[in-house]
């Protein structure tokens, strides 16, 4: 190719990369006018007519009817007839890291599919999510892909790339020999990649926790109990010492702490380990329960992920009879409800599409919760579990303005959430109804 014609290609090259580029930015950080059908803000259960949000620095500056406000020229004026304006959603357990099961399954992922690939689906992972109106999110576990997460994060915070706050877990802790991939199935003599960091004691227990929080961990999280019984039931991993170890080394360090468990033993050994919340809890029984309330541990019940799981390999169709797996977290869910436990939204989204992260949401409704309490549940409700709550989760005066809007109102049906026509975050626009010209 001769000189000339190459530059030429270049110069095109790099106008289709900017122009690309350009299409996927967010659009500058300025004023707002945010004038909505309704605004549910995190305050109450019921959304209200006649109000609007005028947004400034990032920040909220003002709730109220449009005529009581003072409006400065040059403020973006956005029109959501019909629609509801709401906190910017939280999801408490994602997967960035992962992509649907039905895809390539977990272990194929791990082994497979190099650090850097995974790295680049994990940025495409954070924009749908964004997209889909979830402006927070927490990370429980790069599943083999190391401290991946914390980069995504710093790329993220950059805005180099567009995605939701994230809160990350790094690698996760696993008892040794208990999670995988393997080493059950494989060759003794092969060195695996591990989905976790494994431990054995308390000492390399606390030496995780140490690397994880000096690597960038905002969470720790631990694995109480996996499929490690002669059968493959569900058991206990780590030992009572172990679980007390890492929940008091992450909270001298100021990190809070959430224990996958299953089981009802697991569930139980790590609540009393101390630990911030609990993921899955399937077979928790309603004694179980009633002591996750006494110690004030957070439960993330995850059901939109058994379903998933359902339907890839348990031959689930949607409608149709739960599985075994379903009707036991229905159940569990169902008791934390009728205790008070305090709920809050997290789907486990990673072994379903990112994006879809709002199905959690239908899940809880289903099983018995109104919609305004699972909006609480992914709102207020989810940014007092990340420490947060005097900076997102609700629509009121010097609250950052992490912001959604759904056709509809979801605090009435909350199936609105599958329609998102809004989202701010931190006062920027990445997703807006088209204005005319």
């Amino acid at each position: 190719m001769r000189p000339s014609v190459l530059v030429g290609v270049l110069a095109a090259l790099c106008v289709l990369i900017l122009q690309s580029a350009a299409s996927a930015a967010p659009a500058p950080a300025g004023d707002l006018l945010l004038v909505p059908e309704k605004v549910w803000s995190g305050q109450g259960d019921i959304a209200q007519s006649g109000l609007v949000v005028l947004v400034h620095d990032g920040v909220i500056a003002a709730v109220g009817p449009e005529a009581s406000l003072t409006v400065t020229a040059g403020t973006r004026r956005i029109a959501l007839p019909g629609a509801t304006l709401t906190p910017g959603l939280i999801d408490l357990h994602s997967h960035l890291f992962l992509h649907p099961y039905n895809e390539v399954v977990w272990n194929d992922q791990v082994l497979k599919e190099p650090q850097d690939y995974r790295t680049v689906l994990a940025t495409n992972h954070a924009r749908d999510t964004l997209l889909a109106g979830f402006t927070s999110l927490r990370d429980l576990g790069t599943e083999g892909a190391g401290y991946a997460d914390v980069s995504v994060k710093r790329a993220i915070d950059e805005g180099l790339i567009p995605g939701p706050h994230l809160f990350v877990a790094t690698r996760a802790i696993v008892a040794s020999s208990s999670y995988g991939p393997g080493p059950k199935g494989f060759r003794p003599d092969l060195d695996l990649p591990q989905g976790a960091q494994p431990v054995t004691g308390v000492d390399e227990a606390v030496r995780a926790v140490r690397e994880q929080a000096s690597r960038g961990a905002d969470w720790i999280k631990f694995y109480a109990d996996y499929r490690v019984g002669p059968k493959g039931e569900t058991m206990p991993t780590l030992s009572a010492a172990e679980m007390k170890a890492i929940v008091d080394a992450a909270h001298q360090l100021g990190r809070p702490v959430s224990a996958h468990a299953g089981s009802d033993a697991g569930v139980r050994m790590a609540v009393e380990a101390g630990v911030d919340t609990i993921e899955h809890g399937d077979a928790a029984t309603e004694a179980t329960m009633k002591m996750l309330k006494q110690h004030g541990a957070v439960y993330v019940p995850t059901l939109t992920a058994v379903a998933a799981i359902g339907e890839y390999f348990e031959q689930y169709r949607p409608g149709g009879e739960p599985t075994a797996r379903m009707r036991e977290s229905e159940h569990a869910f169902r008791t934390a409800l009728k205790l008070g436990v305090t709920i809050a939204n997290g789907s486990d989204v990673g072994v379903f599409k990112h994006g879809e992260n709002w199905r959690e949401l239908e899940w809880m409704v289903k099983l018995g919760m109104r919609p305004a309490q699972a909006l609480h549940a992914a709102t207020d409700g989810a940014a007092k579990v990340l420490r947060q709550q005097d900076r997102i989760g609700r629509i009121a005066v010097g609250m950052r303005a992490d912001l959604a809007a759904f056709e509809g109102d979801p605090s009435a049906t909350i199936s609105a959430l599958a329609k998102p026509v809004l989202v701010v975050k931190d006062g920027r626009v990445y997703r807006a109804p088209a204005e005319p010209r």
